[in-house]
Parts: C-alpha cells; sequence; structure tokens
C-alpha cells in the first residue's frame, strides 16, 4: 500500500479538526459518549477525505499503460 502524500494528510487532518469542531458547536453535547461518537464521524469523514484526494502520478501512469498520452494520442511502446 503506497504512503499518503502531504496533501492527503493535510486534507484529512483539517477534516478531522473543523468536522469535530463544526459538530460540537452544532449539537452542544456535553456527555462523554456525545463526543466520542462525534470524534468518530470527524474521523471516518477525514480518512474518507484523505482517500479520495488524487494521487499525483496515478492518471498518467494509468493512461501510459493503456498506451496512450494525457492528450489522448497513441504512443509508441516499442521501434
Amino acid at each position: 500500500m503506497p504512503r499518503p502524500t502531504a496533501a492527503q494528510l493535510a486534507y484529512g487532518a483539517s477534516t478531522v479538526i473543523f468536522s469535530t469542531l463544526a459538530m460540537l458547536l452544532l449539537s452542544q453535547t456535553s456527555s462523554g459518549v456525545g463526543i466520542a461518537v462525534i470524534a468518530l464521524a470527524a474521523l471516518a469523514l477525514g480518512l474518507l477525505v484523505a482517500m479520495t484526494v488524487p494521487v499525483p502520478g496515478a492518471r498518467g501512469a494509468q493512461q501510459e499503460a493503456a498506451g496512450t498520452s494525457p492528450e489522448g494520442k497513441r504512443v509508441p511502446t516499442a521501434l
């Protein structure tokens, strides 16, 4: 499994922080169970966001494997 990129870490961490703050402020919960549920939901949301951030070289590698360039033109693979 490839290591997460800096963008994935940044987007995931900021999503966890801001979603936790927003849910705590909107729900106004003070019980331990409520805070734990909000924390778990924020972690799940952060993981989802981090995994959906596009990886920089993935699209080009897929097209290269298919034998086309990013512009859609055929790329010669052998002479």
